[in-house]
């Protein structure tokens, strides 16, 4: 039989102690009982605890999303980093053994379901545009082991085959990047037809 709480929390479900408030007039006690049930599991991170889900493979721990959104009290946050740098065709491939988000709230490097984390508070836009990620790439060629020199011609063919807009990429930099990449692109935008 399916205990009430249990139909309250979601298999895969991440929740805070104090998200138990309303399940028990103590929830301290609830999580220290449902932990001991072993229907619920520990994050590494202060009062954060997910329902197990699961799988034909066996049990599977939470989706990083999931935790990420109640870490950050439903703050905006995006993915962004080598994953999706190399998905501009921009050139570097190169691969960290960390995800890195931006968000409004936090700064530093966590273990979210046994993966690290590099969370970094930096403005963004919501929803962030192709051509900002550009410019996010741009900000960080160093990390990456790339020069401007590098990636200019790279970038001026994926202008002239329409992969990104001009205006775009101007109105991101110009809100997003250091005038370093702003005098970058204008330079560049000013070979590309």
């Amino acid at each position: 039989m399916t205990s009430p709480i249990m139909v309250t929390l979601k298999p895969g479900a991440v929740v805070r102690t104090r998200d138990l408030a309303n399940l028990s007039d103590n929830p301290s006690r609830l999580a220290k009982r449902l932990l001991m049930e072993g229907r619920l599991k520990r994050l590494n991170l202060g009062g954060l605890f997910y329902v197990p889900r699961r799988t034909r493979f066996g049990m599977v721990g939470p989706d990083m999303l999931a935790v990420l959104e109640v870490f950050l009290n439903g703050g905006p946050f995006v993915e962004t980093g080598p994953p999706v740098w190399n998905t501009l065709g921009l050139g570097g491939t190169r691969h960290y053994s960390f995800t890195l988000f931006y968000n409004t709230k936090r700064s530093g490097i966590f273990t979210f379901a046994n993966s690290p984390v590099y969370l970094k508070r930096v403005a963004f836009p919501q929803p962030p545009t192709l051509e900002w990620f550009v410019v996010d790439f741009l900000e960080n060629l160093e990390s990456v082991g790339l020069t401007r020199g590098q990636v200019a011609p790279k970038l001026v063919q994926a202008i002239q085959e329409g992969r990104f807009d001009k205006a775009c990429l101007t109105r991101e930099a110009s809100t997003y990047g250091t005038a370093a990449t702003r005098r970058f692109l204008e330079c560049l935008l000013g070979e590309a037809p």
